[in-house]
């Protein structure tokens, strides 16, 4: 067995075990999961732009900084310094709150949120980096 593959199984062990204690407490009315990705190569960086850039035209979306919300109590911002920065923050349910701030050129980054009562606050310093976020709240 690899030292990866000994590491991986280690580790969900260890997560195992830790959240057992939890699981047998009371439910909890609301809570949250989101997931990050930020490419780890310049290559998926590009794919990654050139889909949240296809999304951005299929939208009709024709401005570097876009927000749209649909629910109550949703809070957002965006804010670019340099060219060419794409920023997109979706939002659908209530409660929600995201900051996208893009300092450099060629940047692109969306955060969509669904449900209720999430929130991302995202910062990209450099050129050419790209990344997303999707949060789930209930």
């Amino acid at each position: 067995m690899n030292r990866q593959v000994t590491k991986l199984i280690a580790a969900i062990a260890l997560a195992t075990a830790v959240g057992l204690p939890l699981v047998s407490g009371p439910a909890r009315a609301g809570g949250a999961i989101g997931f990050y990705y930020s490419p780890p190569t310049a290559r998926d960086a590009r794919a990654l732009d050139f889909g949240l850039r296809a999304y951005s035209a299929y939208k009709g979306l024709r401005s570097g900084a876009h927000i749209r919300q649909r629910g109550w109590n949703n809070r957002a911002g965006i804010d670019q310094d340099g060219v060419g920065n794409l920023g997109i923050v979706r939002q659908e349910g209530s409660g929600h709150s995201a900051t996208l701030r893009q300092d450099g050129n060629d940047s692109s980054y969306g955060i969509f949120q669904f449900g209720r009562n999430t929130e991302a606050n995202v910062v990209q310093a450099g050129d050419r980096q790209s990344g997303a976020a999707l949060l789930f709240g209930w």
